[in-house]
């Protein structure tokens, strides 16, 4: 190995340790002192529930745990959105589990809270996924409430998706381990059964305080809505346990009672490792967003041994497009190529750019990806489209637009990684966030933006300054590079894989070797749900 490939190691395992640095503070949640708390309550804390429920020697993935990172500072922050989501297994079945964290302002919702409750909704319904709520929380956080209360991406469609998915078979079972309150109080009692903690457990729409200020009724929450009132008199919830032990032992006993789902059918055989050595990964992505770097010695390193068959290997060059197997399971790869290429005619075309002809080419592999039932994965490190006359002229909104509509309609499942850049309509192209990805998780070395730091600082930059100048100061050198520094480190902090999980942007930011195992229990999740929809391929523009 060279030198530059030890120092892109060096660089890439630095940024990889910073990620695992932060989940660990992530992990902790309200901290160490209010964990205590929940403990001498005789309560596991959520990832104690999470991790009790779940089967140990199966893979599992955690949703969103940098959600609210770096966010809500003025209200004392909010690890982890104050709820763990993770996909795992539970005997062999595969489900999505949500657990308030009780230790996280008592588990109160937060706007980014219910964004993350809806995105375990959104997958649990796009794979026939069962869904596990441990609930624990305090309700709406108030002095946020009108972020999270009325809209429609707010914390109402949460109790809607409740109603939606029963409607289509979808195993909801929801514990109630803790505060269950107001119209947080809908989502175990719409789930499919529920149970409710002894002592700890309660439930009610409005709690003794309210009740005494609203009716003046003097009461306490335990005669208002604690496990004996909910099941004995009201009947509302369906099981009372006695600890959370023993809850998690029953939802564990409900589920594994449920029939087999139907399955998609999607192509698996014996599991190859990569034929090259993963490892080796962390050397070759280049230290700089700006440099060149071969993509087909990454997909050497993801993909099963000797499975990579390229589609279209000398047309469209920037965009390598090819049928592989991750894992055992077939998939359709389309990445982009990240060094300098020749086209057929020997004209020069950038790494990481998409042309014409390679959009083209991307077109109808996703096309006929759809028409084998192969599900795809985009592999991004793209900085867009490419611009000038002779791409105007030579139709490249045309050939983009074709691009992103195959995308668009496309009924076989997709997973996207962010390997690098992720700028602009390039995004868009690859199956971004809008696009619908089952899955969409980031490298380290990533970076989402509309266009690259160094690009957006330029132009920003003359934008301040002509306000400058309309106000009548005068730009002197050291005012214009105090600017620039100014500007590129505000648009830096935004352009990070961090401020794009801590928006939900992406569902995690990963190891580079976990890929293959995010892929593998992606798929695995949505071979869950038949495909009923036909491909109209004579919708895409050819």
């Amino acid at each position: 190995m060279d030198i530059q490939f030890n120092k892109n190691e060096d660089y890439n395992r630095l940024k990889l340790s910073e990620v695992r640095q932060k989940l660990a503070k992530i992990h902790i949640g309200g901290g160490k002192k209010r964990i205590e708390k929940e403990h001498a309550k005789g309560k596991m804390t959520a990832r104690d529930r999470v991790a009790y429920l779940l089967d140990d020697d199966k893979s599992q993935i955690e949703i969103g745990a940098f959600a609210g990172y770096e966010m809500y500072a003025e209200h004392g922050g909010c690890p982890a959105g104050g709820v763990v989501v993770k996909i795992g297994y539970i005997d062999g079945r595969q489900v999505i589990v949500v657990a308030n964290d009780a230790t996280v302002k008592a588990g109160a919702w937060f706007p980014i809270a219910g964004k993350k409750n809806l995105r375990a909704q959104e997958i649990a319904m796009e794979n026939n996924l069962p869904i596990i709520y441990l609930v624990d929380s305090a309700g709406v956080y108030l002095p946020m409430q009108d972020e999270i209360f009325p809209d429609k991406e707010h914390f109402g469609r949460i109790f809607r998706n409740n109603a939606v998915m029963s409607s289509k078979g979808i195993i909801q079972i929801a514990a109630i381990m803790g505060s269950c309150v107001a119209g947080g109080a809908y989502l175990p009692i719409m789930s499919d059964e529920s149970l409710i903690v002894d002592k700890t457990g309660s439930i009610f729409l409005a709690g003794s305080y309210l009740v005494k200020a609203a009716i003046g009724e003097n009461i306490d929450n335990e005669s208002l809505g604690g496990a004996t009132t909910q099941t004995a008199i009201s009947g509302v919830v369906d099981h009372k346990v006695k600890n959370d032990q023993e809850a998690l032992d029953k939802i564990k006993n409900i589920l594994g009672k449920i029939g087999a789902p139907d399955m998609a059918g999607f192509n698996r055989i014996e599991v190859k490792e990569p034929k090259k050595n993963p490892e080796e990964i962390y050397g070759i992505l280049p230290v700089s967003r700006q440099s060149q770097y071969d993509m087909y010695e990454i997909i050497d390193r993801l993909v099963d041994a000797d499975s990579f068959d390229e589609y279209k290997a000398d047309y469209g060059k920037t965009l390598i497009c090819g049928y592989a197997r991750i894992d055992g399971w077939a998939v359709g790869i389309v990445t982009n190529q990240r060094k300098i290429v020749k086209n057929a005619k020997g004209e020069m075309q950038f790494g990481g750019v998409i042309y014409s002809d390679s959009s083209d080419k991307a077109a109808r592999f996703v096309m006929n990806c759809n028409q084998k039932k192969i599900p795809l994965v985009f592999l991004q490190d793209v900085t867009g489209f490419m611009v000038g006359s002779r791409s105007e002229q030579g139709g490249i909104i045309k050939d983009g637009a074709k691009m992103v509509s195959a995308v668009s309609t496309s009924v076989v499942p997709k997973f996207t990684v962010i390997v690098g850049n992720s700028y602009g309509a390039g995004n868009y192209a690859m199956n971004g966030k809008a696009y619908d990805p089952r899955l969409i998780v980031a490298w380290p070395t990533s970076e989402m933006a509309v266009m690259s730091g160094a690009a957006a600082s330029k132009v920003l930059l003359q934008i301040e300054e002509a306000r400058l100048k309309k106000m009548g100061e005068e730009i002197t050198p050291q005012k214009e590079k105090e600017l620039l520094e100014n500007i590129q480190n505000k648009y830096n902090k935004q352009i990070s894989p961090y401020y794009a999980a801590a928006r939900l942007w992406t569902d995690a930011i990963i190891d580079p070797l976990e890929t293959r195992k995010w892929i593998s229990l992606g798929i695995d999740m949505a071979n869950k749900k038949p495909i009923t929809e036909r491909y109209n391929v004579g919708a895409i523009q050819t």
